[in-house]
């Protein structure tokens, strides 16, 4: 009999730049590429009772697995999907199966470890292993001049460390075929009525155009690099608010894996190679070294980037309260270009990093609200939701994280009039308010 392999998607829904597909193709094994909707999440709540991922990103996700799997029955194989528990359902196959590994991207967030921990003993006591590679950072921990526990705490010094010195590697190789273990149920992909999610509706003139996959992803990459040339003023519209075209739109894409950021580093550099560099192809890259940032930070302080104390392990502030952002959750704060912001994100899943910063410096600062209830609250909504990148910008903003001042507070109106001096932004999201079925709901 044939050796066979599962390779486990998770938050790598690509074949491009997949160490772990690639990894088991060069074993030379059967494989049984698998994705399970692990129902925790998709069904779960949050501590303060937001639904652990909404609509936007759920479609999102639905829409990026049936990429992954048209793109694996391209090259011969499949990709069986499931729903349940994801080290319960994997092991039940690992063991049906016969197989001998379990490939996967290791992941470094607290619910993430707890599912690989329980998977990877459970297949101890079959005699099977689970094999972890990478897929989520631009550049390799084992490439960095500093172990992970030795990370600098500020952004810049450890930009300087490594822009410099630490070359990114090439991203894999897209495999041209993937042998494949048939006679398997590949299962059907859920849509979101299984998940008891609101069907949603595309129709804003901006700022939701979202199609999850490889396929798309690449697509908006070329978009933004090669048809456009976007990247080119990047630096001076990234803060804007309203409108596709002000920044690169990748996150979604990069959240999901459905982009590698090595593949995004690869692109940008043969742009500046053809069209040549500024400041604004480097703040692409810049951003790309934030998520590594971040993620990094996540695996130094585990647990930490979570408690209401941050990594600084603070202690919390009487007068913040969670009760105190429940104007702020429904829109109702009264300061037009916050209530704006939040309407965004909820109608479409989709907030700007200077929509982020308001929202959130107005939640600590103005109103004294519980930063971990707008932490969950982002979670919940943001269609590129990433937890070591969202709970580490709100310790930054919150001041219990990397920046070095104790508060960052942003006065809404000067803001308003520096990054949205027409109005447009507001004015769409205040009539909207007042004339769309949230106004009913609300």
């Amino acid at each position: 009999m044939e050796n066979r392999a599962i390779v486990w998607f998770r938050n790598d829904l690509r074949i491009h730049d997949n160490e772990a597909l690639t990894e088991a193709i060069n074993k030379k094994v059967q494989i049984i590429p698998v994705y399970v909707f692990d129902e925790r999440i998709f069904k779960g709540k949050t501590s303060y009772g937001f639904d652990k991922i909404q609509s936007f990103r759920t479609q999102f996700i639905i829409e990026s697995v049936e990429d992954l799997r048209k793109n694996l029955r391209i090259r011969g194989a499949d990709l069986l999907v499931r729903m349940g528990k994801p080290e319960e359902i994997i092991f039940e196959l690992a063991k049906t199966l016969k197989t001998q590994w379990v490939y996967c991207n290791r992941e470094r967030t607290y619910e993430e470890v707890m599912v690989q921990d329980k998977l990877e003993h459970k297949l101890w006591t079959i005699g099977q292993e689970i094999r972890y590679t990478r897929g989520k950072m631009l550049y390799y921990t084992s490439d960095l001049p500093f172990p992970i526990t030795q990370t600098p705490e500020s952004f810049t010094a450890f930009r300087k460390e490594v822009e410099k010195i630490i070359p990114v590697r090439k991203p894999v190789p897209v495999p041209e075929t993937v042998p494949y273990m048939e006679m398997v149920d590949p299962g059907i992909i859920p849509d979101l009525d299984y998940f008891g999610k609101k069907n949603i509706v595309k129709n804003h003139i901006e700022n939701n155009n979202f199609c999850g996959g490889e396929s798309a992803g690449l697509a908006q990459l070329n978009y933004y690099l090669n048809e456009k040339q976007l990247v080119k003023n990047y630096f001076e519209t990234r803060n804007d608010l309203f409108g596709w075209e002000f920044s690169s739109k990748l996150s979604p894409w990069l959240a999901a894996g459905c982009l590698s950021p090595k593949k995004v580093f690869e692109e940008l550099k043969k742009f500046e190679i053809n069209n040549g560099e500024n400041k604004s192809t480097y703040w692409l890259y810049f951003e790309l070294l934030w998520r590594d940032f971040f993620r990094l930070m996540g695996k130094k302080h585990g647990n930490n980037i979570f408690k209401s104390g941050g990594i600084k392990n603070r202690k919390p502030s009487p007068f913040h309260k969670p009760e105190n952002g429940l104007d702020w959750v429904h829109a109702n704060t009264g300061e037009e270009i916050i209530d704006a912001c939040i309407l965004q994100l909820k109608e479409t899943g989709y907030s700007s990093n200077r929509a982020r910063q308001l929202m959130a410096s107005y939640l600590v600062n103005d109103l004294k609200g519980d930063w971990r209830m707008g932490a969950e609250f982002f979670e919940s909504y943001l269609i590129d939701y990433d937890p070591c990148s969202n709970y580490g910008n709100w310790n930054y903003l919150a001041g219990i994280g990397n920046d070095s001042r104790e508060e960052r507070c942003f006065n809404p109106k000067i803001q308003a009039q520096k990054y949205d001096p027409d109005g447009k932004f507001v004015s769409y999201w205040t009539v909207y308010k007042k004339t769309s079925v949230f106004a009913t709901l609300n």
